[in-house]
């Protein structure tokens, strides 16, 4: 019997397959880049896959994306092993970032309705009742759709997917965890609100781009603390 189609005509076995094949390799990039994951750890398909609660083909498909990504490199007859992460390596990645949020965020400003900006105001509600309850799954989700929406508004669709995809690198569960971080993060979001709706392009751009830059040194100092760089 064939496998049922999904919307597309792409069987939903093979969604199923890419999406946890997708989760996997999400999973290993956030241990990879926090340093749960050291440098020259070999990565075993079977161990993984136990660890995970998957089958080993998942797996796999993961290793390939991450390879390619640079982050791991497959050596024969041994396996994949975790490449280095150095502190430039982070700050180029969040450099990325909030080069690409500043032409957003100024897009952001000639584009976005009253209502966006009111759909981020009711987010940003969710977020911080989401940092009193520290409810961490909560609020990555929610700061993710908080950017969504911003990123979305600016009518710069594959600007705005570049800069979904560099967001991989960005460990949202970690700074999920820290309280500090949470209320720090809806006060920003309250002034970059305060300044969509005053039409502020420098205050917009800086606080977007502002958000990147205290993401990479928060997570700096995390892997300097771990001594993943000793």
């Amino acid at each position: 019997m064939n496998a049922p189609l999904a919307a597309g005509g792409t069987p939903r076995r093979a969604v199923r397959r890419e999406q946890l094949s997708d989760e996997v390799a999400a999973r290993l990039r956030l241990d990879i880049v926090t340093g749960v994951l050291r440098p020259g750890t070999f990565i075993r398909l079977d161990e993984t896959a136990a660890a995970l609660g998957v089958s080993i083909t998942p797996v796999r498909e993961a290793l390939r994306t991450l390879r390619g990504e640079g982050m791991v490199q497959l050596e024969p007859h041994r396996g994949h092993v975790v490449m280095p992460l150095s502190r430039t390596d982070v700050e180029d990645i969040f450099w990325l970032q909030a080069t690409i949020a500043r032409e957003l965020a100024a897009s952001a400003v000639a584009h976005i309705s009253d209502a966006g900006i009111d759909e981020l105001e009711r987010l940003n509600d969710e977020l911080a009742a989401a940092v009193a309850r520290q409810a961490v799954d909560e609020i990555a989700a929610t700061e993710f759709a908080f950017h969504r929406a911003f990123n979305r508004s600016t009518g710069r669709i594959k600007l705005a997917w570049f800069l979904l995809h560099v967001a991989r690198y960005l460990p949202g569960q970690v700074y999920a965890t820290d309280p500090q971080w949470g209320t720090s993060a809806v006060q920003n979001h309250r002034t970059l609100i305060a300044a969509l709706r005053g039409r502020d392009v420098d205050t917009v751009v800086e606080v977007a781009a502002g958000e990147f830059g205290d993401g990479a040194r928060r997570l700096i100092s995390r892997l300097t603390e771990s001594g993943v760089w000793r």
